[in-house]
């Protein structure tokens, strides 16, 4: 802060109960020192009696005038340094003035204030010398005197300053503090409804799946239906374990995250057990292509949703411990396979070309594998929303210094009626994957690009670094 800045204005007008206690207490002390300097004066038998009178009514004035210090300073003590030429009695309240104008104006004001009281010592030692002191003495007296006052007052005012730009920063930290917290909480809560949609997504649509299957398709058997109804049953039981792991992890204390196995650290479960409806369903969904109950694709003994014996997206990340997030057992790209495999279970025709080197899905970075593994997650979702019963294709490709690829592609083929010729309703959406997609890739420092291309299909397409 420069000291051309002015601190708060002198208050005028209506005085505050310490207001009045400083200006009675100046007033005191400017009459005390006069009366306590006066001895040359009142000891002076050249002095008239009528003169004296004279100079002790100015000082009386002037110590009046101090009520006016807070409203007009600088122009009081210019007329109060003016009338020192005059009256020894107006000393007093003249040093009050001058300590108002050092305490509460800037430099500049201060400096020509002070010139001009300079000027009325020099002044006045020539034209009222002191013969017991000399004038030289007396005109250091009166500079010293001045300016120890004036000195005071700029240092008054400087350490108040002080505290005001101390107040300023803790105030304006205090500010700081509180919007940071506030970004902090708003980007948990968009990663915790990012994490929360990536996974229940995933599941219910699947749990959708077989349950349009067994909706419009009343001829199947009850063994047939059985096993659906047991597949349907494992799908709810994986996604509530999924939510039951990200809400762990917000009711955890802070340090403490989910095992690996899907228990907390400190030895309470928090998955359930596998159930035995966990079966793979041979039962061909409402938007297959082929009518009848069929296994799609292949005939895969394994469930369609995770159970706690199989991690599947719940294993954990190794060497993700730099990683900033609230963590749980996180998915690897080593278990897109498995991912892609599930969703074969579930009657989508889904084909994973990995192209990766030898090893290369558990060389990837576990930041890294674990964003490409949400893409292909949410990609499969969206495909089974949006054009079920259509061809899905997962490619991922890539080397360390090179990056990872991943893209998916499917036919935009509209969702085929069952048997009584109604069409299949379309699995809800929030609208909102793409978008949760695009922050993973950008905030893992890749892009995510989207759209139709020319041949009718539709293509979600990821660069990820990968770095050396």
């Amino acid at each position: 802060m420069s000291s051309s800045e002015t601190l708060t204005p002198v208050r005028a007008g209506r005085r505050s109960a310490r207001d009045w206690c400083v200006d009675v207490a100046l007033c005191v002390l400017a009459v005390l020192f006069s009366v306590m300097t006066s001895d040359s004066i009142t000891s002076d038998p050249d002095i008239p009696a009528g003169q004296l009178l004279a100079d002790q009514l100015a000082g009386v004035l002037a110590c009046a005038a101090l009520w006016l210090r807070r409203s007009r300073p600088v122009e009081l003590a210019a007329v109060l340094v003016l009338a020192g030429l005059l009256s020894h009695y107006v000393v007093g309240p003249t040093l009050a003035a001058l300590f108002t104008v050092a305490v509460h104006r800037p430099f500049r004001t201060v400096a020509a204030i002070s010139s001009l009281a300079a000027g009325s010592v020099l002044a006045s030692s020539l034209l009222h010398p002191d013969p017991e002191v000399g004038i030289v003495t007396s005109a250091l007296i009166g500079f010293v005197l001045y300016g120890g006052v004036i000195g005071w007052g700029m240092f008054v005012r400087s350490r108040r300053m002080l505290l005001e730009s101390l107040r300023e920063r803790a105030r304006r930290a205090e500010t700081e503090a509180r919007l940071r917290a506030e970004h902090a909480q708003r980007l948990t809560r968009e990663r915790i409804a990012r994490e929360m949609h990536d996974v229940l997504a995933h599941r219910l649509s699947l749990l959708s799946v077989h349950a349009g299957a067994l909706e419009y398709r009343k001829d199947a058997s009850a063994e047939e239906v059985a096993q659906a109804a047991g597949v349907i049953r494992g799908s709810a039981h994986a996604a509530l374990q999924d939510l039951r792991e990200v809400i762990g992890v917000l009711r955890a204390p802070v340090g403490e995250s989910a095992g690996t196995d899907g228990s907390r650290t400190d030895g309470s479960k928090t998955t359930g057990e596998k159930t035995a409806g966990e079966k793979t369903a041979g039962l061909k969904t409402a938007g297959s292509e082929t009518a009848g109950w069929e296994t799609a694709g292949t005939a895969v003994a394994g469930a369609s949703a995770t159970s706690a014996s199989d991690p599947g997206p719940g294993a954990a990340s190794s060497g993700d411990s730099t990683n900033a997030e609230p963590t749980r057992p996180q998915p690897t790209l080593a278990e897109l396979s498995r991912l892609v495999e599930e969703s074969a279970q579930a009657g989508m025709r889904v084909e994973l070309h990995d192209r990766l080197p030898a090893g290369g899905a558990l060389a990837v970075p576990a930041a890294t594998g674990r964003t490409a593994y949400r893409i292909v997650q949410e990609g499969l979702t969206n495909a089974r929303k949006h054009a079920p019963g259509g061809a899905v294709t997962v490619t991922t490709d890539g080397a360390a210094g090179r990056g990872l690829t991943v893209e998916i592609r499917n036919q935009t083929v509209p969702a085929k009626g069952g048997e009584d010729g109604q069409a299949a309703p379309a699995i809800p959406g929030s609208g909102t994957g793409l978008i949760g997609l695009a922050e993973r890739a950008t905030l893992a420092g890749g892009r995510l690009e989207s759209g139709v291309v020319g041949n009718g299909h539709f293509r979600l397409y990821a660069w990820l670094p990968w770095p050396t």
